[in-house]
């Protein structure tokens, strides 16, 4: 029961994280039909701009129990990346498919680069810094209080963008956007101001979820390809566009690499592969997707 719940909490705090990034890389494509494959980047900055954040809050006399916040602090800041980046993929939005892939992925290794020269090739982490919030006994094992308290925050973030995007009028035009682009801007609505909010809104989460991992994992520059490939299979298995299919790709994906971590983890990255190729030749277009026209 132990080893059990220690897989389950493992896949599930994954998934939250995961979860945040791919729900940004649905939201951009819905709305913008640009795949956005800086995604990493921008999880990769958030977990940098964490152990920045958190290491001078720390240095200023803050209490170890203010981690949380500091963190999301980070993670929310970094939201005036978004317009300029925005304003520069608009030269690619009514352009083949290609350009679009080309350029973020420039942007994603440019990023590298820049990454490097700010902080350096060296791993930077927090220690044991999410210990702060102690550990909870839940029957035969001790959890993290840590990840819990990140798994409700992603629970309260998806809840919120879902009752955001259903239920406001800014979420009907995104919505109305996303379906006919040239009807709202015939009805005098700004198109463009909606996609620069979009695109900054998923430029937050991705930057969130980045800087939400680093107390339990090392800032670096390999998570960038790390968790673009993990972004994607959520994506192919949820369905491109669909923010209920991102959070399903994103418990099968957090719960299989649990699995194979603990069982053998050189199977990692391949039973994740697996995965997408069975659900490639079975639902071509996701578990929740719809065939693009």
């Amino acid at each position: 029961m132990a080893v059990f719940l220690d897989i389950l909490l493992s896949g599930v705090f994954h998934a939250a994280v995961l979860f945040l990034v791919a729900g940004g890389l649905q939201l951009v494509f819905g709305v913008q039909r640009i795949v956005n494959l800086a995604c990493g980047a921008f999880y990769a900055l958030g977990a940098y701009f964490g152990v920045t954040a958190v290491t001078f809050a720390m240095s200023l006399g803050a209490p170890a129990y203010a981690l949380l916040p500091v963190l999301l602090v980070a993670g929310l800041s970094l939201a005036v990346i978004g317009p300029p980046i925005e304003r520069l993929l608009r030269l690619v939005y009514d352009r083949d498919e290609g350009f679009q892939l080309l350029l973020t992925f420039a942007i994603m290794l440019m990023s590298q680069d820049v990454f490097r020269f700010i902080w350096g090739s060296t791993p930077r982490t927090l220690g044991n810094l999410s210990l702060a919030y102690g550990q909870v006994n839940v029957g035969p094992t001790l959890i993290p209080t840590y990840k819990l308290l990140v798994i409700f925050a992603s629970i309260a973030i998806a809840v919120g963008l879902g009752l955001m995007l259903q239920k406001s009028r800014f979420g009907r035009i995104v919505r109305a956007t996303a379906e006919n682009r040239p009807m709202i801007e015939a009805l005098g609505v700004n198109s463009g101001r909606v996609m620069v909010i979009v695109f900054t809104l998923g430029t937050v989460l991705g930057t969130v979820g980045g800087a939400l991992v680093v107390p339990t994992a090392a800032a670096s520059l390999d998570m960038i390809v790390d968790l673009v490939v993990e972004a994607f299979a959520v994506v192919v298995i949820g369905g491109l566009g669909s923010m209920r299919g991102a959070l399903v790709g994103a418990l099968v994906v957090g719960l299989v690499r649990s699995l194979a971590v603990f069982y053998y983890a050189e199977f990692e990255m391949l039973s994740i592969y697996l995965i997408v190729i069975v659900v490639l030749i079975f639902r071509p277009t996701g578990l929740f997707g719809k065939p693009l026209e």
